[in-house]
């Protein structure tokens, strides 16, 4: 397993919290205990699965660089989520909305790579293509379309338990391609996020 998959696997294990924390501040949505326990739980499985993985990493100066880049990505995810949802507040449709925000995100991407030094660069092979097409049609556009129709739906806190989900789905995909060997301590945590996940789903 990748230690550095599990540092962030552990940090995005807290975006459902977050997200109730943040739509308690900006919304007014009450916190429930149900939701509170639920995302507890979540943390704590995550934490259960990759934690040995995560404490042999150790403390160093790239360790805490990595924690903080977490750190900041799941807030300003959170952030992004409060917006999608002050949008659908508003009464904004999600395309347009959806489709701004990605020019924007391009774009800051096209400014920070260039201010890096970075050039870009094409491959016409149809690997090459073929994985860009894949990331920009189905891991972007359908990917936030699902997400943003799911928080909607169901709100910020509950949509976020993707974050917890995404890498209990990844280790299983991992055990069949590339022979992760499971413990006692993956399928205990593992476990409990999906208890968690069923008591902040259920009605």
């Amino acid at each position: 397993m990748l230690t550095g998959s599990g540092l962030v696997a552990i940090g995005y294990s807290a975006s459902p919290l977050l997200g109730m924390v943040g739509q308690r501040v900006c919304f007014g949505t009450p916190m429930t205990a149900r939701m509170t326990a639920g995302s507890l739980m979540g943390i704590a499985g995550i934490t259960l699965v990759f934690g040995p993985e995560f404490v042999r990493l150790g403390m160093g100066k790239d360790v805490v660089l990595g924690a903080t880049y977490t750190v900041l990505a799941v807030l300003i995810s959170t952030l992004g989520s409060l917006m999608a949802h002050g949008n659908r507040e508003a009464r904004w449709p999600l395309w347009s909305t959806m489709a701004w925000g990605m020019l924007y995100g391009a774009l800051s991407a096209l400014a920070f790579a260039f201010g890096a030094g970075e050039s870009l660069t094409f491959e016409p092979s149809a690997t090459y293509i073929g994985s860009l097409l894949y990331l920009a049609v189905l891991g972007s556009i359908v990917a936030f379309a699902c997400y943003l129709t799911l928080l909607n739906r169901i709100g910020i806190a509950r949509s976020g338990y993707v974050g917890v989900m995404t890498p209990i789905v990844a280790l299983v995909v991992s055990s069949f391609f590339e022979g992760f060997q499971w413990r006692a301590l993956t399928v205990v945590g593992i476990a409990i996020s999906v208890a968690g996940n069923v008591l902040v789903l259920r009605r």
